[in-house]
């Protein structure tokens, strides 16, 4: 009997395990994960769950009936030490060996951790990626309480939310010059940063930590590079992620930004795909490895049916989002390469989006609090359309109505 085993039981994981069954996989199938639980949603742990809105069973992403009835074996709390890729072997930390006839990587992104000769080590220094993560951190959300979140990507910003409307005083540092510098445009990073000046949050763009020391409170003194002390009670690092491809490597896979595949999925070794977060595909000419959800849940179920002889080639249709306090940024699109922004104000107040564009070309589209912004931006860059921008900057003309730059050059 023919036997596909997966490494990774996140998102793309659990995608890929689930999406081999519904294209009539009838073999032995193994989903492998290092975390102790079955797999579950991400997004939420810097969010809903940290804010206390999502219990722990709602994060979960399929319950345990579900791999029972489709004879997945789920196997939680197993660290794999390394591939045989000759042997197609799998070996596992307590020292068993799993053959397979083929393996799919999906292991994610590993957090950047804070250097321990910067205070890396001290407890109360958290990362913000895993639900052991969160769980160890909660504790310290009470109101009163002094946190210093490093990073102002995402997910610093969304902890950054859940702290202040939780009471706490927030200090947020950003080395780059300013918040949201490697993925937003600087009208984006502008309006969500006034959002969270108007929740209390301090920022201090262009400025990194130094260090942490322990004061006779218990209390750290955190050294920033402007040359300021502030003291606070613990510390969030979201200063971003690594590709995990540790096992790849051992391999001999090649890597490149990740674990390099094809646009089946397939890695350098014919029986190994690797999908999800650690995985570098081709796109437009190039490569890209996308950290998203969609693109986990898409690359694994096209890899899937790669594995099973069924696959076409994976075109990635990029979307993003984030939840800070009532906001909701939704995102689509790519915005690397842009030479223009335009500006459109939404139909209600709170709300705004922004528009990327190359040249005639749209790219992205950012959309705070405006949904139909979002959707009709997104339906334009999948079709390859690309309306006026002085239309889309007229906030009198309907969404529905911008002329494209298509239309009139035919």
């Amino acid at each position: 009997m023919s036997h596909i085993a997966v490494i990774g039981a996140g998102q793309a994981g659990s995608a890929l395990a689930a999406k081999l069954r519904a294209l009539g996989f009838d073999g032995r199938l193994t989903l492998i994960g290092a975390e102790p639980v079955a797999p579950y949603q991400r997004p939420p742990l810097s969010k809903k769950y940290m804010a206390g809105d999502m219990t722990l069973d709602r994060l979960f992403l399929r319950p345990q009936a579900f791999y029972d009835e489709n004879r997945i074996d789920l196997v939680t709390g197993c660290q794999v030490e390394a591939i045989d890729p000759e042997a197609m072997t799998i070996r596992m930390a307590d020292g068993a060996a799993i053959a397979a006839d083929q393996i799919a990587l999906t292991t994610g992104a590993d957090p950047i951790r804070l250097p321990a000769a910067m205070g890396g080590a001290l407890p109360r220094v958290y990362t913000m990626r895993s639900l052991a993560d969160a769980d160890a951190m909660a504790p310290e959300f009470t109101a009163g309480r002094r946190v210093l979140i490093v990073g102002g990507g995402y997910v610093g910003l969304e902890a950054a939310a859940v702290a202040a409307s939780r009471g706490l005083k927030v200090t947020l540092v950003e080395m780059a010059p300013r918040i949201l510098a490697r993925v937003a445009a600087q009208e984006t990073a502008d309006w969500i940063r006034a959002v969270h000046v108007a929740h209390g949050v301090e920022f201090r763009e262009g400025c990194g930590l130094q260090g942490l020391t322990e004061t006779d409170t218990g209390a750290y003194a955190a050294a920033l590079s402007d040359g300021t002390t502030v003291t606070v009670d613990f510390v969030v690092c979201g200063i971003g992620v690594r590709p995990a491809t540790a096992l790849a490597e051992g391999a001999g896979l090649t890597l490149d930004n990740g674990i390099a595949v094809d646009a089946f999925g397939r890695t350098s070794h014919p029986r190994i795909f690797a999908a999800g977060d650690c995985a570098s595909f081709p796109w437009q000419g190039g490569r890209i490895r996308l950290e998203s959800v969609p693109n986990a849940i898409d690359q694994a179920e096209a890899t899937a049916a790669s594995m099973l002889g069924q696959g076409a080639p994976y075109v990635a249709k990029p979307w993003f989002w984030s939840d800070q306090y009532d906001v909701k940024l939704q995102i689509a699109g790519l915005n690397t390469g842009h030479d223009r922004v335009v500006v459109r104000p939404g139909d209600k107040p709170g709300s705004q989006s922004h528009w990327y564009y190359r040249g005639a070309t749209l790219l992205a589209v950012d959309a705070m609090n405006d949904p139909r912004a979002y959707m009709t931006g997104k339906r334009l860059i999948e079709a390859g359309h690309s309306p006026l921008p002085e239309a889309v900057a007229d906030p009198a003309v309907a969404l529905k109505a911008l002329p494209l730059a298509d239309d009139l050059a035919a």
